[in-house]
């Protein structure tokens, strides 16, 4: 645990800042009014030539040789160009500016001229707004060093007063600047908050309402396919188990869909979680399948393969093959369907293909696809390979059948 380092080392750290320090970054432009400030270099350019032609005269009127008189204006006004985007070289300028015209002064006159006095006291409040308390403290005691040199008792107490007065005035100015800034800031970052949230909130709206929608005729299909061989007397085994099946393929449809629904959810509420399914589930998928009259080869890995893929990639090849049944039934009923799954020492590859369904030629198969959207299907099981980082390809295959393949990397797993 670190300490706070002690004022001794502070006041050190802020007066090597000061005299020889890392200068201090702009402040961003204000760019509200942008006609404006296209006007204020060229009319404050012109400003800055006349005062010091002004303080020019004033130094010769004087009696100061010209080359003194040109070296006091210079020192004078360099500040003020450089304020604001070096403000600790600009505060330079102003005291050496200070402590030469001290040394340099009229006979019989004050030290300083009017542009002197103007440039400084400009210079402090500016600087005051952008550093630190201390980096501040040592600019007004260094700038009190000139006062010190020439002012009488009375007039140095009022310097002081008065450089301590600025000082404030900008420390004061420059907090609340900040502050400011951090306030839109965090208006902005509030803004934002609540924008996600409220998009997570129409999540969960539209999920609970597909719930409510779809769940309501899950279940009665579900219902209606258990109560059959009780309401319609006489009907044979395999017209029970075809309601059988319907039955409990509503209910594990509910299930997922619960599952689907307590990720959508407000983050208020925690999800559901249960078990995702893996390669070792392909196989109640298949049998599913088979059940409801499907003709699926299912070519499945050994035993001691189907802990190699990672979690992610086992749940997407199971969603890949899912999908790709799903599609197979709707556009090619009565098709005979292969499914082949080979987890491999560092990638998982998966290849679904069905043949061309009894009385239906490829043509046909295409446009039914289109019209019946297979490219949503299509497209995310596109989506859950290439974000493993994998390869994913559907199309029509020469025997007028149709093939998804999918393969798909294990990532930086050391596996064996």
């Amino acid at each position: 645990m670190s300490e706070n380092p002690s004022p001794v080392r502070v006041a050190l750290r802020a007066l090597g800042r000061t005299l020889g320090g890392e200068d201090y970054p702009p402040p961003r432009p204000d760019l509200r009014w942008p006609r404006l400030w296209s006007y204020v270099r060229p009319l404050g350019l012109l400003l800055l030539i006349g005062i010091a032609a002004a303080t020019i005269q004033y130094f010769a009127d004087n009696g100061l040789p010209a080359p003194v008189a040109w070296l006091l204006a210079v020192l004078s006004l360099a500040p003020v160009p450089l304020l604001f985007r070096w403000p600790l070289w600009a505060w330079r300028l102003s005291l050496l500016g200070l402590l030469v015209s001290t040394f340099n002064a009229p006979g019989g006159g004050p030290p300083w001229s009017p542009t002197n006095i103007l440039a400084c006291l400009v210079t402090l409040i500016v600087i005051a707004t952008r550093v630190e308390p201390a980096v501040a403290i040592w600019i007004g005691l260094l700038t009190l060093v000139p006062a010190i040199i020439f002012l009488g008792e009375d007039e140095l107490a009022f310097t002081v007063f008065l450089v301590a007065v600025i000082l404030l005035t900008g420390n004061q100015i420059g907090r609340l600047r900040n502050t400011r800034q951090e306030l839109a800031a965090q208006t902005e970052v509030s803004e934002l908050e609540q924008a996600r949230r409220a998009v997570l909130e129409e999540r969960a709206r539209i999920a609970r309402e597909l719930h409510d929608v779809v769940a309501h005729h899950m279940s009665l299909i579900a219902v209606r396919a258990e109560t059959a061989p009780y309401r319609l007397g006489g009907l044979p085994e395999p017209a029970r188990e075809e309601f059988a099946a319907v039955a409990q393929a509503s209910r594990e449809a509910l299930a997922e869909m619960r599952r689907l629904l307590g990720v959508l959810r407000s983050e208020a509420v925690a999800p559901e979680l249960a078990p995702q399914p893996d390669l070792s589930a392909i196989g109640d998928l298949v049998a599913a399948a088979r059940r409801a009259g499907m003709s699926v080869h299912y070519l499945p890995p050994e035993p001691e393969q189907l802990d190699r893929p990672p979690g992610a990639v086992a749940l997407a090849g199971f969603r890949i093959v899912q999908e790709a049944l799903a599609n197979a039934t709707r556009h090619a009923p009565g098709a005979a369907v292969t499914v082949q799954v080979w987890p491999s020492m560092r990638e998982l590859a998966v290849r679904v293909h069905n043949e061309p369904p009894p009385g239906r030629d490829a043509d046909d198969l295409a446009s039914a696809a289109v019209e019946d959207g297979v490219g949503h299907g299509v497209a995310g099981m596109r989506e859950r390979a290439t974000l493993l980082g994998g390869e994913f390809s559907a199309g029509p295959t020469g025997d007028g059948g149709f093939a998804v393949a999918a393969t798909m990397p294990y990532g930086d797993d050391d596996r064996p």
